[in-house]
């Protein structure tokens, strides 16, 4: 094990596409739902702004290269992109294309597919299916794996062990995970590779239980942490949350749903929840999702410089020495309407970047 590499997960949501046009209103991005954010409670820091307004468009060339610049600035490893395939139906791939083309924009990155459908959660009517997910057959496992290979053959495309790294979300929901996984390995090794090197997201802490071959696990935090909590708890938090949206409903009042997690508290139990050996470590830099969900968001609290790098320095400690692999996700370089921003903010600068940097200096 070598120098901890530190990947952070990318929202490509920030370009208009013709099918968020249809569902959400011309020009739709993140942003928008960003912009209309509004505190919940006294001294709650909504709406989140970027640095200088910059509410970037990810199909503007200089987009990518800013992002590549201060991810090199600032010691970031690599970007997570998030890959939308839908049986061969593709959403915001525009930057990851664009970056295809450019070779010398100098973004190392890989892939996680969110392989989860799309739903109308962001007007509360998360049961309305607006892009379902369908895994098909061969045909389009083949025709997957075709579209993604000149990005695996791509230089700057992150490999371990001359293995594409691929992120899956959710395998849970794929009813021919092995047989599909087995047939991308086949593949990539026919293209010159050693193969797929697939990791799995543990996102409520509890691996699929068939036998699927990943190299590596990842844990998604903060909801990795916030699944696994105990039982009663879990369940006395969903009824006060029916209670407590009965009398906004009955009373047209406010109360937020979801008392705000101390992020000191939420890292301190992602750090006593150990993973299996050969885990990537998983940090986060808050999380507020109030421009998506409004009264019903769940917030834990943004850190402070210190509490992210001391959460960050703790993390790598685990994953060398417990997991004994060298990578830590951080959820998120751009998360913006889901309050998880490595970027830099007006409220926090370029703090949590400035923390990354100097916490892996302590390892050169």
């Amino acid at each position: 094990m070598g120098k901890p590499r530190v990947i952070a997960f990318y929202l490509p949501q920030f370009h208009s596409i013709p099918e968020n046009d249809e569902w959400w209103g011309k020009d739709f991005t993140d942003w928008v739902n960003v912009k209309k954010a509004s505190p919940m409670f006294l001294g709650h820091g909504q709406p989140i702004k970027p640095l200088n307004e910059n509410y970037y468009d990810l199909a503007d060339y200089n987009t990518l290269q800013w992002q590549a610049d201060l991810m090199h600035q600032y010691d970031v490893d690599g970007l997570c992109f998030y890959h939308y395939w839908f049986a061969g139906k593709l959403l915001l791939q525009k930057p990851a294309e664009m970056l295809l083309q450019h070779s010398e924009i100098d973004m190392p990155f890989m892939f996680s597919w969110a392989n989860e459908p799309w739903a109308r959660t962001w007007d509360g009517k998360s049961h309305e299916v607006i892009m379902p997910q369908h895994y098909g057959d061969k045909a389009d496992w083949r025709a997957h794996f075709d579209y993604l290979l000149p990005f695996f053959r791509d230089k700057r495309y992150l490999k371990e062990s001359g293995r594409p790294m691929f992120v899956i979300y959710r395998t849970k929901s794929m009813p021919d995970a092995e047989a599909m996984m087995n047939l991308w390995d086949l593949w990539a090794r026919e293209a010159g590779f050693e193969g797929m090197h697939f990791v799995e997201t543990l996102r409520d802490g509890k691996p699929d239980s068939r036998p699927l071959p990943f190299r590596a696990r990842v844990e998604f935090e903060p909801a990795r942490t916030n699944f696994q909590q105990p039982w009663l708890m879990l369940n006395y938090k969903r009824l006060r949350r029916r209670v407590l949206a009965a009398v906004n409903r009955c009373f047209s009042t406010k109360l937020l749903l979801n008392t705000p997690f101390k992020y000191a508290d939420v890292a301190q139990r992602s750090l006593n929840l150990l993973s299996a050996e050969g885990t990537y470590g998983g940090v986060f830099v808050g999380w507020d999702n109030t421009a998506r969900r409004g009264l019903a968001s769940t917030i834990v609290l943004p850190p402070t410089k210190e509490e992210f790098a001391t959460f960050l320095r703790s993390k790598i400690e685990l994953t060398k020495n417990t997991y004994h692999t060298d990578y830590v996700f951080v959820n998120a370089w751009n998360e913006w309407a889901e309050g998880t921003v490595l970027e830099p903010t007006e409220a926090m600068g370029y703090a949590y970047l400035e923390a990354i940097k100097e916490v892996k200096k302590s390892y050169e």
